[in-house]
């Protein structure tokens, strides 16, 4: 019985593939504003994060003050 031949190539991850489809559907200066709108969305996110935190540690201070 002979075993399976080795793959040479990897399987391509995920988001190698998503970025293979992109390529193929979108020019180069789409996906540019897409990418750059999801690091604005992230960023967002971090911040909205941040302010929450910010909120939480003035209120307790307050209540502490109080």
């Amino acid at each position: 019985m002979q075993a399976a031949p080795v793959r040479a190539t990897a399987i391509p991850s995920v988001t190698n593939a998503l970025r293979a489809v992109e390529s193929l559907l979108l020019s180069s200066g789409q996906r540019t504003a897409r990418r750059n709108a999801w690091t604005a969305v992230l960023e967002d996110r971090r911040r909205a994060k941040d302010r929450v935190e910010s909120e939480s540690v003035l209120e307790a201070v307050a209540e502490h003050r109080s």
